[in-house]
């Protein structure tokens, strides 16, 4: 399979994916689509907070150093303005059934500003009483202040970024925080009632072996989280400059990055864990795990959700919405996100409107990687197309069935276990825009 496992290919958080987006779309559009919004329409919102203590040479979101906290607080301000703004343009806002908070590290907001943002959007936004409110937190820099104000703010699922307890590891991607730590942040979130934890691990990080991922899992295991995500780590110094401090030659080929993922999986369901997708697992009394069975799980730009909302807005620099219409995308810069906020109460930098052609493969693309299989037929139907209005790669996909990835019938589509670590190069044949723009990709292993 080291065919596949070498190509570079999306991971599709979105049809179209962001390279994608242009200024066509502008500050206009995105005040028309969040006017066309009707109370009927659940309503999903992401906070995007873009500042670390310390930068993880490893990552590829869209953060940077903040050291004093006056820039953050400044960036709390502006947040609340955009949040104001963006409101008015709402006729009646439907019920949020999902708030997340990402980053950067969202507990880089001290405990104050976290609770009078969400204050704030409580007085803007009806929240549904069974809502999930996520954050992602780095427990290296999480204090008892921080997780009261998560507390009294309705916080109910937390995201903790563990990576790997490798010493050596650790230091090789500038992130060291000892099992211990980890498990004393855990403990303190647990007793403040916020019991949903979400443990992100990652293969394929310098200088980690098999063995390293193994007790990596084993260590996290023993905190009983309810969900485990384990990621591919994404080398992409072209876009992320601090990633060149990771040299190359101390990274694990394809062929070791696939024997980690396995492993890893492995020992995650020999612990009764559900398989989800290419990289989540859940406990089965898990949501998600019950929308996977259901075939009800959804794929967004925070990865595998039980999120079915109508509309997703984005607050923050680099934040994306997704609205009927399309996609929107704010500035990724947040002095130059902060300035266009000040003046226009808006950031928007890019965006997509969405013609049929891209909701039918938007949604083929979703189900093989929710479902691991798609009925081509089925579905172009749900979207008055013909399979023929594809123009299926009828040679590829004999390839990937020729080669175990896949059975196929000339209609529907199904992944094998052997399959599961290359949906998205399967996925990719669905992809209109791919060979177009200047978009450069992960490997899809």
């Amino acid at each position: 399979m080291q065919k596949y496992g070498g190509r570079n290919v999306p991971r599709y958080t979105s049809y179209p994916t962001a390279p994608h987006f242009s200024d066509a779309v502008g500050v206009d559009d995105y005040k028309q689509w969040l006017s066309e919004l009707t109370p009927s329409d659940p309503l999903s919102l992401y906070l995007h907070v873009p500042f670390c203590e310390v930068l993880c040479w490893y990552c590829g979101c869209a953060t940077q150093v903040a050291r004093n906290y006056g820039p953050v607080a400044e960036y709390a301000r502006i947040l609340e303005r955009e949040i104001t703004t963006a409101s008015r343009h709402l006729r009646t806002p439907g019920p949020v059934r999902h708030l997340h908070w990402g980053g950067g590290s969202p507990n880089r907001l001290n405990a104050a500003d976290f609770f009078s943002l969400m204050s704030l959007l409580r007085r803007h936004f009806p929240f549904a009483d069974d809502a999930e409110l996520a954050i992602e937190l780095d427990p290296r820099t999480l204090d008892d202040s921080q997780i009261d104000a998560y507390a009294r703010s309705g916080i109910n699922r937390a995201s903790l970024g563990l990576q790997d307890f490798t010493p050596l590891v650790q230091k090789s991607i500038n992130r060291e925080q000892p099992f211990e730590l980890v498990e004393q942040r855990v403990g303190a979130l647990r007793a403040a009632g916020i019991g949903d934890l979400n443990f992100d691990l990652m293969y394929g990080l310098p200088h980690q072996s098999a063995e390293d991922a193994e007790e990596s899992v084993l260590l996290a295991l023993s905190l009983k989280p309810s969900r485990i995500a384990v990621f591919g780590y994404a080398h992409v110094p072209w876009m992320r400059r601090h990633q060149k401090l990771i040299p190359e030659n101390a990274l694990p080929g394809p062929s070791k990055r696939r024997e980690q993922a396995d492993l890893m999986a492995r020992r995650i369901q020999a612990a009764g864990y559900v398989r989800i997708g290419l990289d989540h697992f859940a406990r089965p009394e898990d949501p998600m795990a019950i929308a996977a069975a259901a075939g009800t799980l959804r794929r967004n730009f925070q990865g595998y959700t039980t999120d079915d909302a109508s509309a997703l807005i984005g607050f923050g620099a680099s934040s994306i919405g997704a609205l009927p219409r399309g996609y929107i995308q704010n500035i990724p810069d947040a002095r130059l996100y902060e300035s266009s906020v000040r003046d226009t109460g808006f950031a928007v930098a890019r965006g997509i409107e969405l013609g049929e052609s891209d909701r039918l493969r938007r949604r083929i693309i979703e189900k093989l990687m929710c479902d691991e299989r798609v009925d081509l037929e089925e579905t172009c139907a749900e979207h008055g197309a013909n399979v023929e209005d594809l123009s299926l790669n009828a040679a590829a996909l004999g390839e990937m069935r020729d080669d175990g990835l896949l059975a196929w019938d000339g209609n529907r589509i199904d992944m094998t276990p052997e399959g599961r670590p290359y949906i998205r190069v399967v996925a990719a044949l669905f992809d209109a825009y791919l060979t177009t723009g200047k978009g450069r990709h992960s490997g899809a292993i």
